[in-house]
């Protein structure tokens, strides 16, 4: 009862800051805060959880924003319906890369995954993509539209309720993704992955589905920036975007639900107060990474779970009741 009064409570807190902070807080930083933060659950779900390791991502998430501008720009798609086109864009992405790239492991899937981004970079630069993608001017003025008819995301706070609660909704399914069978197996396959192939796994088929729900999420993320900011454009696409969600998966810390979320708004405030005292935002991020990984090898939030976990241990030992052996008795001859 303890622990579910301590869960509702967690729950009640969290939902009151998200209603209360734009009230507080500038709108536009909290939802590039919650994209961020989401692009690196995203990440995480493949990273921390399944052991692959990507460089790519960036072409996922730009796809998702690109995509998303262009049916709402072009076609005057309804907000969600675009969204959503842009998340199952970047799935079939997703899908086209793993394909090509599964069979590899460590750092030449890793290697594959940059290439294929860059090249998706270079495309969306080039004749005739270009056309769409408006090269490096990229899509400005995207229109918000009206939310099922019903709610005019023109209006800045109500734009960031709906990116909130759609954050909050896939942060959930990622949640619930590790926390089922499959995500199971894919820890079992991060762990060991020959040992799991003995028990009768295919491997390379979970860690297939796995690359593409990431592709899916980060897609998602992209495409509720372009929504949130009304602009896609090509850094959302280059490798610095690839290098930045990985930047902020580890600071927060890897295999865990809230690190990623941590590292997102840990990294998002960087760069926004390094920028109102004129202090160059990735010398900053260079510094508390270098510290990070000194002093918090397992990301901040990771390294907070895994002291706070041993410390409940030792308390948990040394409550319980210490066994001794009986004495020996020696019997003598006599």
């Amino acid at each position: 009862m303890k622990a579910s009064f301590r869960n509702l409570l967690f729950v009640v807190l969290v939902g009151a800051a998200i209603v209360l902070a734009p009230h507080f807080v500038y709108p536009g930083f909290l939802m590039k805060a919650f994209c961020l933060a989401l692009f690196a659950c995203a990440f995480n779900l493949l990273l921390g959880y399944a052991g692959v390791m990507s460089f790519g991502h960036a072409a996922f998430f730009g796809t998702g924003a690109y995509a998303f501008a262009f049916v709402a720009k072009s076609h005057q798609l309804e907000p969600l319906t675009a969204v959503a086109v842009g998340t199952i864009t970047a799935a079939l992405l997703g899908l086209a890369f793993g394909l090509v790239a599964i069979k590899r492991h460590g750092i030449g899937f890793a290697m594959v995954t940059l290439a294929l981004s860059q090249l998706v970079f270079f495309l969306a630069l080039q004749p005739p993509l270009n056309q769409y993608t408006q090269g490096e001017d990229g899509v400005q003025d995207i229109p918000r539209g009206m939310l099922l008819g019903v709610l005019d995301l023109q209006d800045t706070l109500t734009t960031y309720y709906v990116i909130a609660a759609i954050v909050v909704i896939a942060i959930l399914a990622i949640r619930r993704i590790v926390q089922s069978p499959f995500g199971e197996v894919l820890l079992a396959i991060r762990e060991n992955e020959q040992r799991a192939t003995s028990l009768g796994y295919h491997t390379q088929r979970y860690k297939l589905i796995a690359f593409v729900l990431s592709a899916a999420f980060s897609g998602l993320a992209g495409a509720l920036k372009a929504l949130a900011f009304q602009f896609a454009v090509l850094a959302d696409l280059s490798w610095h975007a690839s290098g930045e969600v990985v930047l902020t998966s580890l600071l927060g810390g890897l295999g865990t639900l809230a690190g990623p979320i941590f590292g997102g708004l840990l990294l998002t405030g960087i760069e926004s107060y390094s920028a109102e005292i004129n202090l160059p935002a990735q010398m900053v991020i260079g510094i508390i990474f270098v510290l990070c990984v000194v002093l918090f090898r397992r990301g901040i939030y990771g390294e907070w779970i895994h002291r706070r976990q041993a410390r409940l241990l030792l308390e948990e030992g040394r409550r319980s009741p210490t066994s001794q052996s009986p004495p020996c008795q020696h019997g003598g001859a006599g």
